[in-house]
């Protein structure tokens, strides 16, 4: 008996995609890292002679240093060529703006990196982010690495992506890693361009590019209350402690330029908080920072314990926002009918258009909508309603009408 298996017309298998080709070296060379002010001038004047848009990324020591300043700033530019800026070197970038002027930018993942090019003297006046486009296309993975294999079939080397950028002088292999990011962008941003129109994306990903160009990180309301395990914590006292010792923390890790979590992690302050020592023999053992810094700990829990009731904080801040859908079933059934049936239609449309929900519309916005309807419950009273939440216009002429249907079908009682 023959044990070959034939294909059935019409059932030919797609043939597997190539491997990608590992790129190793930027085409021009890595260039020398920009050091000094005449350097700087230079880039200026080459990247002003340059054409179409500018590639931009930009190395922290997010894990290594406190804060989030860039250690490196990386741009390319059509005709203008590749360049490595030291922004601790020259840490006024203003010439390369004004060479850029109002040129767009192109990025990956730009809230990373916006805020650090914004202290050293760069803003876009335009940008397209090859993340967010990713995103908008539906793209199962949207990292750089994943972008740049999926439309050019090329393998960037990450890993260097998380080392100790503030490093000086910086390795080669470092160097030629953050030129080839910059390199790939141009070729990227073309093909998603096409890509999105061809989807009828284009308008949607302008919106968003163009949001970007104001934003800017939400201010935190006691930031400290992000300590991993704060919620183990059953009394306002030891949660009083763990904001001391939170704020102790964050001044031993400025000044010494370091990251927080290098100074103590989370868990040691929890355990501190738990033990609520008097003196440094009472500290908690495990961690060595915790002697190396015991009277700062110390102090901190002191200045807890002496605070009165009336100012310890609370275990939790109360929302401003809806309850927990979970719950909504039995405060308000209706209310939960509506989130239900505007879910489900928003879930079929992000299917049938290749786009994660979250990007349609967050659910936060679309919770508070449904919970707290407007007065005018037609497609422009949600509109308006969606647009003050913050959501952009595009994304309202999608949900809008999804709302209209979801509180035809469930009427108040």
């Amino acid at each position: 008996m023959s044990t070959t298996s034939e294909t059935a017309p019409g059932d030919q298998q797609e043939p597997e995609a190539p491997e990608p080709v590992l790129l190793q070296e930027p085409a021009e060379g890595v260039p020398d890292v920009v050091e000094s002010e005449r350097e700087l001038d230079e880039v200026a004047r080459a990247v002003a002679a340059g054409q179409g848009p500018v590639a931009i990324d930009a190395e922290r020591a997010s894990g290594y240093r406190y804060g989030q300043r860039a250690y490196l700033v990386q741009l390319r530019r059509e005709g203008s060529g590749t360049f490595l800026i030291d922004p601790i070197g020259v840490p006024d970038l203003t010439p390369v703006a004004e060479a850029i002027g109002g040129a767009e930018w192109i990025l990956h993942a730009a809230t990373q990196d916006l805020v650090c090019l914004a202290e050293v003297g760069l803003r876009p006046r335009q940008l397209f982010d090859t993340e967010l486009a990713a995103r908008i296309l539906g793209l199962p993975r949207v990292g750089l690495a994943a972008v740049v294999e999926h439309y050019l079939g090329l393998r960037l080397a990450k890993e260097h992506s998380a080392v100790d950028w503030s490093t000086r002088p910086l390795p080669d292999p470092w160097l030629r890693y953050a030129a080839l990011d910059v390199e790939v962008l141009g070729e990227l941003r073309n093909l998603m361009g096409v890509d999105l129109a061809t989807q009828g994306k284009d308008e949607w990903a302008r919106q968003e590019f163009a949001a970007l160009l104001t934003w800017s990180p939400a201010e935190r309301v006691d930031p400290w209350r992000r300590t991993s395990g704060i919620n183990t914590l059953r009394s306002r006292q030891a949660v009083g402690i763990v904001r001391e010792l939170w704020y102790a923390r964050d001044a031993i890790a400025r000044e010494r330029d370091t990251s927080v979590g290098r100074v103590l992690p989370d868990a040691a302050l929890v355990d501190i908080a738990k033990a609520t020592p008097r003196t440094p023999a009472d500290l908690p053992s495990g961690h060595r920072a915790i002697a190396r810094y015991g009277r700062q700990w110390v102090e901190a829990v002191q200045r807890a314990m002496a605070l009165p009731e009336t100012e310890l904080p609370p275990r939790s801040l109360p929302s401003d926002g809806p309850p927990p859908p979970r719950s909504w079933a039995d405060k308000d059934p209706v209310a939960a009918e509506r989130l239900a049936a505007t879910r489900a239609a928003l879930t079929g449309f992000s299917q049938e258009r290749s786009i994660p929900v979250e990007n349609v519309c967050s659910p936060d916005p679309l919770r508070r909508v449904v919970w707290s309807p407007p007065a005018q419950r037609d497609v422009e009273g949600f509109t308006a309603a969606l647009a003050a939440l913050g959501v952009r216009r595009w994304q309202a002429d999608i949900v809008a009408p999804l709302l209209v249907a979801a509180f035809d079908a469930h009427p108040d009682a």
